[in-house]
C-alpha cells in the first residue's frame, strides 16, 4: 500500500479507493493499518457509505446459507442416475464381482437433501466436542482464585488469553470490528447462555442481538468482546467481558464507543 489511494504513508482520504475500505471492512489489514484508517473513514461520508453497502452486501451473502435450495429436476436426475449405473457396470470391480454381491448404484440426491444431512452432521459433531469439553472440565479442579490445581494439589496459573490483544481502555479494539461482524465465538466463555448470564450482570439487555462476538485480550486478561449499534451510522458499543464474569459479576474489562460520534 504505496499510492495515494492506497498508502498508509502517503494521503489517504477521498477519492477512496474501494479495494482498501473493502479490505478495512473485511479485517484483513493489520491492526496498525485498520487503527489509522477507522478514524479518517469515520470523518468521511462517503467512505462511511462504502462500509454500509459492504455491511448490507455482507448480511445478504449470510443469509443466503438459510434459503432453501430447489431439488434437481427428475429428468435430470433419472438421466445422472442412468449414467452412474452404466459407468459402475462398465467397471472392472463391477464385472468381476459375483451377481449377488454387485453393489448398486446409489440414487441422485437433491442439494437440498444434502444440506440438510450436512448440516445434522456438524451439529452432531458440535454435540461431540461440547461433551468431550465438559468431560475435560469435569476432571479440573478450580479454585477461588481462578487457578487450576492438578491432582498432586499444585497449583495451575489460569489459561493463557487468547485472541488479539488490546489495550486495558480498549485501545485498538477498533481495528477488529471490520472482522468480527458477523462472528459468533464466545471464547473462554464456551455457550451464548453464559454470554447473557453476563450480559445481564452488566445492567443490559440480553434479548439484544450483538452485531459480533470474538475472543479478546484486553491487557493480559482472557475476554470476550461483545459488538453492539447503537443506531446511528458506522457507530458501535464495544463491550469486554472477563472469562470469570457471570451472575452478579459483570466483570467488565472495558465499554466504549467507537465510530462516528
Amino acid at each position: 500500500m504505496t499510492d495515494e489511494s492506497r498508502g498508509i504513508g502517503g494521503t489517504v482520504g477521498p477519492p477512496w479507493s474501494v479495494d482498501v475500505l473493502a479490505d478495512l471492512h473485511a479485517g484483513v489489514l493489520d491492526e496498525r493499518e485498520a487503527a489509522e484508517l477507522w478514524p479518517l473513514v469515520n470523518a468521511d461520508p462517503e467512505a462511511l457509505a462504502i462500509i454500509e453497502a459492504l455491511e448490507a452486501t455482507t448480511a445478504d451473502l449470510a443469509e443466503l446459507a438459510n434459503e432453501p435450495v430447489a431439488p434437481m429436476p427428475a429428468e435430470f436426475a433419472a438421466r445422472l442416475d442412468a449414467a452412474l449405473a452404466a459407468e459402475m457396470r462398465a467397471s472392472p470391480a463391477f464385472q468381476g464381482a459375483p451377481q449377488g454381491q454387485r453393489a448398486p448404484v446409489a440414487p441422485v440426491v437433491d442439494l437440498a437433501a444434502a444440506r440438510r444431512k450436512r448440516n445434522k452432521r456438524i451439529g452432531w459433531g458440535a454435540g461431540i466436542a461440547t461433551v468431550a469439553a465438559a468431560a475435560i472440565a469435569a476432571v479440573a479442579i478450580v479454585v477461588p482464585t481462578t487457578q487450576q490445581t492438578t491432582p498432586g494439589g499444585v497449583a495451575q496459573p489460569p489459561p493463557a488469553p487468547t485472541g488479539p490483544s488490546v489495550g486495558g481502555d480498549g485501545g485498538g479494539a477498533e481495528a477488529l470490528v471490520g472482522k468480527a461482524i458477523g462472528v459468533r465465538d464466545f471464547g473462554s466463555l464456551k455457550t451464548e447462555e453464559r454470554l447473557d448470564a453476563c450480559v445481564a450482570a452488566a445492567g443490559l439487555d440480553s434479548d439484544v442481538r450483538p452485531e459480533g462476538i470474538r475472543p479478546v485480550n484486553v491487557a493480559g486478561k482472557d475476554g470476550v468482546m461483545v459488538i453492539y449499534t447503537t443506531g446511528k451510522l458506522a457507530q458501535f458499543r464495544i463491550v469486554a467481558f472477563g472469562a470469570d464474569c457471570g451472575p452478579g459479576n459483570p466483570a467488565i474489562l472495558f465499554d466504549k464507543i467507537i465510530g462516528q460520534k
